[in-house]
């Protein structure tokens, strides 16, 4: 019995001794950067652990007006295939390739991913705009580390601008009807 109380104030000596010897080296420390000797820690927003599915690809949802878009990423050769279509057949005009693209020349990623998704709703304009916030997400998911840049350009924030709905005793959203003198 005796033995168990002595080890037990000896590991209760020992811990003493670390916490102080702790805030000692803290303390040195503390009086080292106020002196100027060292420059200050940075300070580093913690990274996100990468998102992966049994498949090794990265999903994401991204969403533009009317528009949804499943989207999963993976390594690749850099094809992009929308609803089963290339991108160059599904997004004809070549304004909607490159909203779809910007993600991969702000991080600089060209032709390193393969892009499979599935867009429903809305027109083509927003259906690019969604893939675009998709591919986003995913990237970050798959890439952590490029979360910053891909944030600092606004590909995360979905775009909350939607159709304005039609009010009663009026044309459209806004729109009076045509006045009548006679």
């Amino acid at each position: 019995m005796s033995d168990n109380r002595q080890s037990l104030s000896d590991l209760g000596a020992a811990l003493q001794q670390q916490s102080t010897a702790a805030q000692d080296s803290s303390d040195n420390q503390a009086d080292a950067y106020m002196a100027g000797q060292i420059e200050e820690p940075v300070q580093r927003a913690p990274l996100r652990a990468q998102e992966l599915d049994k498949y090794g690809r990265a999903y994401a949802t991204g969403r533009r007006k009317d528009a949804v878009a499943r989207v999963w990423l993976k390594p690749g050769s850099g094809k992009i295939t929308i609803n089963g279509r290339d991108q160059e057949t599904y997004f004809a005009r070549p304004t909607l390739r490159l909203v779809i693209n910007q993600v991969f020349g702000i991080t600089e990623r060209e032709g390193q991913y393969d892009v499979i998704c599935t867009v429903k709703g809305g027109g083509l304009s927003g259906q690019a705009g969604a893939v675009k916030h998709g591919i986003s997400q995913a990237l970050t998911k798959y890439e952590p580390i490029l979360r910053s840049p891909v944030k600092a350009a606004g590909f995360l924030t979905r775009d909350p601008r939607v159709v304005e709905r039609k009010k009663y005793g009026r044309a459209k959203a806004r729109r009076s009807f045509q006045f009548s003198k006679r």
